[in-house]
């Protein structure tokens, strides 16, 4: 709706500019047309697509609408995307955002929901109970409010940052909460010139505070090495605000971490954290409201499932945990592109006590979250099954999924530190398994624990020969240039310079420009560059049973028969290169 609005109101301001009376029931198709030539001139094809579908939707509905609107289709016989010169894309416009970005937002985040809501939340119920115990007035509370100035245990809230000439500010509205007073114009102590004089004798006295609602705040370092507190002093008027960072943030780890939609985590509502397949999960549904709407499930870390339940404690909605603080009763909405801005900017003004790290301007709306960790996610082998399911793009062969290809397609702006976040995780591996054959542990089994032996061996022969050290040992690691790619079911050792003897090449199309193993064609059973780990021998072991056992369900069909009996075979031929030992 907001973007049909938004459409809409382009759609008349144009009319305003090309002459066109404000009333639609004047234009004509032609008009229609000339606003979309206009389009295509300016915006990209698949925003004029948008245009010209809102303008064949109201064509069609015309007859419907209480004003007047031309129901001659501008353009019959040809759809919006041939209209638009749309001739479609392989690859997905959508952009990942950048590095430089994407990790100070979601550290601040996550500092927000994890260290800094606790002592929010702690203000935000110290206020509540303020307000339950104050009066509308002062009429006749003079004297308990003398007695609570007078008494010297009582310290009057001043604010961190003082007045021009070194003078402390009083926190007007904090004291009158604390001597039970309900901040009014009319009522406020600072109204009192009896009692304003009195307070301001008490602070020249020095018995003054910066405590806030609550003390023992966070501690945080800073970039300028000082360590302290992460807010200056939590008062009454700071609560919105930070209530507000801290949906906002919830929002960004949401939509970060979860790969869900805008659409889909503006229909989470409470109660919504759940276990699926014995794992925490959200469960959401894409029509709120809408019984028959399927309902669908997001597998969730930790940190995901925190944000959710500091957005809950936050919203005033009865249902909706991502929704409006400032008047909840006039809209239920809250847009997702706007509280991602909110909240860098908020981040942004606050760093000189949080010492969070400064989020640089660019690009980061909602929908680029779930493009940047699906790229993430596809940097590991074997995602892109797992990472299809998340994104619920569903397709009749997973691996051949071009949606979900898309979305987790490098990006430009990663691929340096993409490849040196890989190398290091690479290597770390590398250099536990070198460690373990040092030790005098197996490597692992198969064709390929043959070869990476070998590589080991010859590296501590020549680490012994030159007297090294653990030093040049990591350097002689390296220059070893292992080539392994560490997988659930294997580790492969496929070699670029020599592809000889890789099963998953033989016979095998392969596509422009591929220059590794084909992931899917993958035979651990017959390839000489497999390496099978310790951590894979339970997963076969697993599988074999199972195929056992459905090997014995009655009246199996013959070809299911030789289906599995095959599956066993390539089993088994993993299993026996492994001593009876380790099984």
């Amino acid at each position: 709706m907001i973007q049909t609005a938004s459409k809409l109101r382009s759609l008349l301001a144009w009319s305003k500019t090309a002459g066109l009376p404000l009333d639609p029931s004047h234009w004509n198709a032609a008009d229609l047309r000339r606003r979309v030539k206009g389009l295509r001139a300016t915006q990209k094809p698949g925003t004029v697509v948008a245009h010209v579908v809102l303008i064949k939707r109201l064509a069609a509905v015309a007859p419907a609408l209480t004003c007047d609107w031309p129901s001659e289709d501008p353009w019959p016989g040809r759809s919006a995307r041939q209209v638009a010169h749309y001739a479609g894309q392989r690859e997905l416009a959508t952009k990942a955002i950048s590095p430089e970005i994407w990790f100070p937002l979601i550290r601040a985040a996550w500092a927000y929901v994890h260290t800094f809501a606790p002592d929010i939340l702690r203000a935000v119920g110290r206020r509540d109970e303020l307000l339950a115990a104050v009066s509308p007035s002062i009429l006749g509370r003079h004297a308990e409010v003398e007695a609570w100035l007078a008494n010297t245990a009582n310290k009057i809230p001043v604010h961190a940052a003082p007045r021009e000439d070194g003078q402390p500010r009083v926190n007007w509205l904090l004291l009158d909460l604390l001597v039970g007073l309900r901040s009014q114009p009319t009522y406020s102590l600072v109204k009192s010139s009896r009692h304003k004089s009195r307070v301001l004798r008490v602070v020249a006295e020095g018995r003054t505070t910066t405590q806030g609602l609550v003390d023992g705040l966070a501690q945080v370092s800073r970039p300028d090495g000082t360590v302290g507190p992460w807010h200056p002093g939590i008062g009454p008027q700071h609560l919105f605000n930070l209530t507000v960072a801290l949906r906002n943030a919830a929002f960004v780890l949401v939509a970060g971490l979860s790969m869900m939609r805008d659409s889909e985590i503006h229909a989470i509502t409470r109660g919504n954290v759940v276990e699926h397949y014995n794992s925490p999960a959200i469960a959401s549904i894409e029509e709120k409201g809408d019984p028959s709407s399927p309902r669908k499930h997001w597998w969730i870390i930790e940190p995901v499932a925190e944000a959710i339940t500091v957005a809950e404690a936050v919203s005033p909605h009865a249902e909706r945990v991502f929704a409006p603080l400032a008047r909840p009763h006039v809209s239920e909405t809250v847009d997702g592109a706007e509280m991602t801005a909110a909240f860098i900017a908020f981040v942004n003004a606050a760093r000189g006590w949080t010492g969070l790290e400064e989020i640089p301007a660019g690009a980061a709306r909602p929908h680029m979250f779930r493009r940047t960790m699906a790229m993430l996610t596809d940097q590991f082998p074997g995602s892109e099954i797992a990472l299809g399911i998340q994104l619920k793009h569903a397709a009749t062969r997973a691996l051949a999924n071009r949606v979900t290809q898309g979305y987790a397609a490098s990006d430009p702006s990663w691929s340096k530190h993409l490849e040196s976040a890989i190398d290091a995780a690479r290597f770390r591996r590398i250099k536990d398994l070198y460690q373990a054959h040092k030790n005098g542990h197996p490597v692992g089994f198969g064709p390929g624990a043959a070869q990476i032996s070998k590589a080991f061996d010859e590296i501590q022969e020549s680490v012994a020969a030159r007297g090294g050290d653990a030093r040049v040992e990591e350097s002689l690691l390296r220059k070893a240039r292992i080539t392994i790619r560490f997988g659930t079911l294997n580790h492969c050792l496929f070699d670029p310079n020599n592809p000889v003897g890789a099963v998953c090449l033989e016979h095998a199309t392969i596509p422009a420009g591929h220059t590794g193993p084909l992931e899917e064609r993958c035979r651990p059973d017959r390839c000489r560059n497999s390496l099978i780990g310790a951590e894979h021998i339970p997963i076969y072991d697993a599988h074999r049973r199972t195929q056992l056992a459905v090997l014995q369900t009655p009246n199996l069909p013959a070809c299911r028969q030789a289906l599995i009996r095959r599956e066993l075979e390539r089993v088994e031929a993993v299993l026996d290169t492994i001593p009876k030992e380790p099984r």
